[in-house]
């Protein structure tokens, strides 16, 4: 029992976080537009995106609905159903679920995402915490992946 309310509180905190930062955007960024944070490489843009990543699938938004909250209730099985005892899995499906989740109520509530975050040093699309939430654990996701198979592959040596 205490696994699941450590999931869904860590869960519920990345998505708290999310929505407070993309209120702050609506408040105080949306009226300026913009604001330098480190000059010339990082600046803070109100950027609403009807899209997802890179705008893509724009005006798309029941396939994007439909086709997240299937994917985050995959998330979610694996988070409180496969990944007991493997915290690194663990991290990585509560952070990949706490910032789909955030989209996904951006989303749903005013049909578009709230995107704040601009790489000046880059050309590179606008983003939001709940982005670099599902990155990041994508990345980990991968992460345990390959250290699954490197383990597999050295117990199957051990073997013979």
């Amino acid at each position: 029992m205490a696994f699941v309310l450590f999931n869904l509180a860590a869960v519920a905190a990345l998505v708290g976080i999310d929505q407070l930062i993309k209120l702050w955007a609506v408040q105080a960024l949306q009226p300026v537009g913009a604001m330098p944070l480190i000059p010339r490489v990082v600046e803070l843009r109100f950027v609403l995106n009807p899209g997802m990543a890179f705008s893509l699938l724009s005006g798309k938004q029941l396939f994007l609905i439909i086709a997240t909250s299937v994917a985050l209730l995959a998330v979610a099985y694996g988070l409180f159903f496969r990944s007991r005892g493997k915290r690194l899995q663990q991290a990585a499906l509560v952070l990949v679920l706490g910032g789909g989740i955030g989209n996904l109520i951006d989303r749903v509530l005013n049909g578009e995402v709230v995107d704040y975050i601009n790489l000046l040093f880059m050309r590179f699309a606008v983003f939001n915490f709940a982005d670099i939430c599902v990155c990041v654990g994508v990345a980990l996701w991968v992460l345990v992946i390959f250290l699954d198979e490197v383990h597999a592959d050295d117990a199957a040596s051990k073997e013979q």
